[in-house]
């Protein structure tokens, strides 16, 4: 049997997310839950990677330095729950750059996928905004919405969403390891 692996955006799935976008280390709070997610998907089998936008790079709210600081953190926060973090892809361009690696875009999804040597028709990628569900089409994989973050403004402006739909990154897992 080939290694399963779940993809998550980060904000507002893993952690709280800010309009005024998450900046440090101390910013990047998890979401209830969300950890013990990553780790009860782990105890069944799931390798967990992050695909996220990270534009605050390119606006110069925040380095690569402090991204790291801030995945370092979630990666330590992931481990004392019991769970792993395998990967972690970011996008640091802004809408406007037009690169292929920015959700909608699958650039990350299909890197991923490479990387791994990971076909995706069998991976769940869970979001909480539309640019995941469409990002996650584009590259084949299947598309799970949960509500926290952006996810309930989500369902607001698109009530047909083609795509499972939790309330949050804990109950998503509870049904992936359901379906196993």
């Amino acid at each position: 049997m080939t290694q399963a692996y779940v993809l998550l955006d980060r904000d507002g799935v893993i952690n709280h997310d800010s309009d005024d976008y998450i900046k440090s280390p101390d910013e990047w709070v998890p979401i209830e839950d969300s950890l013990e997610a990553i780790a009860l998907l782990n105890r069944h089998g799931y390798k967990v990677a992050v695909i996220t936008n990270q534009s605050g790079i390119s606006r110069r709210l925040y380095d690569e330095t402090v991204l790291a600081e801030m995945h370092r953190k979630m990666h330590q926060m992931t481990e004392v729950k019991g769970g792993k973090i395998e990967a972690i892809y970011h996008c640091p361009h802004s809408p406007d750059d037009n690169c292929d690696c920015r959700k909608p875009k699958p650039g990350l999804l299909n890197r991923f996928s490479k990387e791994f040597n990971k076909p995706l028709s069998d991976v769940y990628f869970i979001g909480d905004k539309l640019a995941d569900i469409q990002a996650a089409e584009a590259a084949g994989a299947k598309p799970m919405l949960v509500k926290t973050g952006k996810g309930l403004n989500t369902l607001d402006k698109n009530p047909i969403i083609n795509a499972p739909i939790f309330e949050n990154l804990y109950d998503a897992a509870k049904f992936i390891i359901s379906e196993k």
